[in-house]
């Protein structure tokens, strides 16, 4: 039996589905949103790569590795972004939380705090994950500020641990959050969510 399976996880403002290829249009529009593809330090699919991240995503689901989400603003009832899980560890309850992006109109507007909430709380109280964590790039100082604002802890830093699409290498931040700090970390989740209403 699969330990991780398809599954949508919402709140009243945002709602994560299991990536399907009906998403394709709206995460299209959503990318073009900031032309995030841009950005040199990460890996965002641009209009013409979506279908095939599309494809990659479900094939890493159909090889129980990652758990794909389609993020919908339930607002607009729009595709505004995607996220994972991924690095999918069975035999030690533990996952990343990855390969996130946003359409630059939803960034710093509180959906990403429902996000991770919601994939956290599934993670920790349904799943009974053992450790959740985040990987970013050392450059990406805005995601790395995102993923301490949650209770995130650095772990370390892997050193030219990728190639990055640019060809230069990248060193990862390795965050996580355990089992126990997870209470402390829920609250201060919801005390942020209820600060950004």
């Amino acid at each position: 039996m699969t330990w991780i399976t398809p599954i949508t996880l919402e709140d009243e403002m945002v709602q994560l589905a299991p990536l399907e290829p009906s998403h394709e249009a709206d995460l299209k529009e959503a990318t073009e949103d900031g032309e995030l593809w841009k950005l040199w330090y990460t890996l965002v699919p641009s209009a013409e790569e979506m279908e095939g991240e599309i494809k990659k995503r479900m094939a890493q689901q159909e090889a129980g590795s990652m758990l794909p989400f389609t993020v919908i603003d339930r607002k607009s009832g729009r595709a505004v972004g995607m996220t994972t899980y991924m690095n999918i560890d069975q035999t030690g309850r533990r996952v990343e939380i990855g390969s996130t992006w946003y359409a630059k109109s939803v960034q710093r507007t509180g959906l990403n705090t429902r996000c991770k909430k919601l994939l956290l709380t599934h993670a920790f109280e349904e799943l009974g994950c053992n450790a959740v964590e985040f990987r970013t790039h050392f450059h990406n100082r805005k995601s790395r500020r995102a993923i301490e604002r949650l209770g995130a802890k650095l772990d370390g830093i892997l050193r030219n641990h990728m190639i990055a699409k640019d060809g230069t290498l990248r060193d990862t931040c390795v965050y996580s959050i355990i089992a126990g700090e997870w209470p402390a970390v829920k609250s201060n989740l919801t005390y942020m969510i209820e600060e950004q209403s």
